[in-house]
């Protein structure tokens, strides 16, 4: 560590007021002809990512970010090889491992076996969403939330539909349960894995810090979608819908649960987070009865070129010296409390993407006075932010487009109905309870 990366720590962090008057070489330079030209295709790739396309162009956000980290490195923001180094393999292996483990688990009929269940358990519609809650959030903050939401919306339309019910406050349950139980475990989302890679937080010690915020902003959500919809909730007992028995392969169920506990106990037992994920991974690859192809035909792979472009589009920021300009641009307001980091971090996540904000804070969180609690404050912002708009997650975007496939459509005004305040609710019970443990 370098002197002023030294005095950067001892000025800054959250519950700090101190300002940094550090400046750093590169920005009292005038920009370049090639730096102008750097932050044009950052800028570009960024505003590509956040909406995911860009004008005239048939691209999806992996291709925009793979597109502009070749840009980047061509243009020689960084080498070849500085790009091979930036990209984060342990967030690669433990995205591909989960991957792996939630197709097999998807293949054997788990989800729709629980999915079943939930719709089963329920006597009426209250306790309907609140089991869908429970469900998506539980399983969420042990799986992929975005896998979650894609299993269980065309199950609870199927449902609603014979129920005659408007499902509209039950998908929005769904989603915003998916975002919120997430927070709860380096497993639930993409961005808590780079956090908890990047921090080196023990998986144990993630959950047990938030957990508690999941558990209650699932039980504001419930609260929220109930008050706002009161007239689909006010009727009483109901007999649930006779749906058929959900179709499932035992052999590999019992196989997919077993590798799912034995990742858990490895997880808890302090084994490197990817390291657990994988051997689960590994332990389901060993089959007589499934077939390699169809189990990696099913894996997301757009997914991992995304988050290896964007790896490299922010390694470039550092690469090019303005890793430094952001740093001095957002600490007067995220170094000066969790309440203002949160704000900081919410926002952002909602400009260009939760992944992205929280690549871009990489760099700097571990210059702030507890990395520790910046990083979690950073986890808990970044993936209740994105139950602000039906925008602000993957796993909203799921839910509307599963929707729309069977009829249903759930609008961003309808959706900001409830978004809006389970959002800043959830935020503020998460603010709460970090500043009452740090």
């Amino acid at each position: 560590m370098n002197p002023a990366q030294i005095s950067l720590r001892k000025k800054t962090g959250v519950g700090s007021e101190k300002s940094v008057n550090y400046q750093s070489p590169v920005e009292e330079m005038t920009l370049s002809n090639e730096t102008t030209l750097i932050i044009t295709v950052l800028i570009i790739t960024l505003i590509g990512v956040a909406i995911g396309r860009l004008p005239r162009l048939r691209m999806n956000r992996a291709t925009i970010a793979l597109v502009g980290a070749t840009l980047l490195i061509l243009l020689g923001a960084m080498s070849l090889r500085q790009a091979y180094a930036v990209l984060d393999l342990d967030t690669l292996v433990l995205l591909l491992a989960m991957m792996i483990i939630n197709v097999n688990l998807s293949l054997a009929g788990f989800f729709r076996v629980i999915g079943s269940r939930v719709v089963r358990w329920a006597r009426s519609p209250r306790q309907l969403l609140a089991w869908i809650m429970a469900a998506s959030g539980l399983l969420s903050a042990l799986f992929l939330n975005d896998t979650i939401v894609l299993m269980f919306t065309p199950l609870v339309l199927e449902m609603l539909l014979l129920l005659e019910r408007n499902p509209i406050p039950y998908l929005i349950g769904l989603a915003t349960a998916a975002n919120i139980g997430s927070a709860a475990t380096i497993t639930g989302n993409p961005q808590n894995m780079i956090i908890g890679i990047a921090s080196g937080l023990k998986y144990t010690t993630f959950a047990c810090y938030l957990t508690p915020v999941a558990l209650a902003g699932l039980l504001v959500a419930w609260g929220i979608i109930m008050l706002i919809y009161r007239s689909e909730f006010t009727s009483g007992h109901w007999e649930p819908p006779q749906l058929e028995e959900p179709h499932f392969h035992k052999p590999l169920l019992i196989k997919g649960c077993v590798a799912v506990l034995f990742m858990l106990v490895n997880l808890f037992s302090g084994m490197p987070i990817p390291l657990a994920a994988l051997s689960a991974a590994a332990l389901l690859l060993i089959t007589r009865r499934l077939k390699p192809e169809r189990v990696f035909r099913e894996i997301d792979w757009s997914l991992l070129i995304f988050f290896a472009g964007l790896f490299v589009v922010t390694g470039a920021i550092e690469h090019a010296g303005l890793s430094q300009r952001l740093f001095r641009a957002v600490q007067p307001v995220a170094g000066q409390g969790t309440t203002a980091l949160t704000l900081t971090a919410a926002v952002l996540s909602n400009l260009i993407s939760n992944v992205p904000a929280v690549l871009l804070f990489k760099p700097v969180i571990p210059l702030f006075t507890d990395p520790t609690a910046s990083w979690l404050t950073l986890a808990m912002s970044s993936t209740l932010a994105g139950n602000l708009t039906l925008l602000g997650s993957v796993a909203n975007l799921i839910v509307a487009e599963s929707a729309k496939r069977h009829g249903v459509h759930l609008r961003f005004g309808e959706y900001l109905k409830a978004g809006i305040p389970v959002t800043l609710l959830t935020l503020l019970l998460g603010v709460l309870w970090l500043n009452f443990l740090f």
